[in-house]
């Protein structure tokens, strides 16, 4: 591989990690969200842990998932309080 693709590849992969960084950003532990599992179900469940390059969730269904934030949308914040 010649010098200039090597770059080229290094920028993109720094492009892609600020991305990834700015999306991890927008969700907090405790955040409600949803996502599509691998087979085309739609699961929600809760923000764990934010990792280095994923979000640990809880599903609903009692199972946790390592999903990248791009994939994830929020569903309720975890700072907004229910009244009854």
């Amino acid at each position: 591989m010649n010098p200039g693709s090597v770059k080229i590849i290094e920028r993109l992969k720094l492009i892609s990690q600020a991305r990834a960084t700015t999306l991890m950003t927008s969700f907090t532990k405790n955040d409600r969200v949803g996502f599509q599992s691998p087979d085309g179900r739609t699961l929600e469940g809760m923000v764990l842990r934010l990792n280095k390059k994923t979000i640990s969730v809880a599903t609903d269904d009692g199972h946790q998932w390592n999903v990248a934030p791009g994939l994830l949308r929020l569903v309720q914040s975890a700072g907004d309080v229910q009244w009854p």
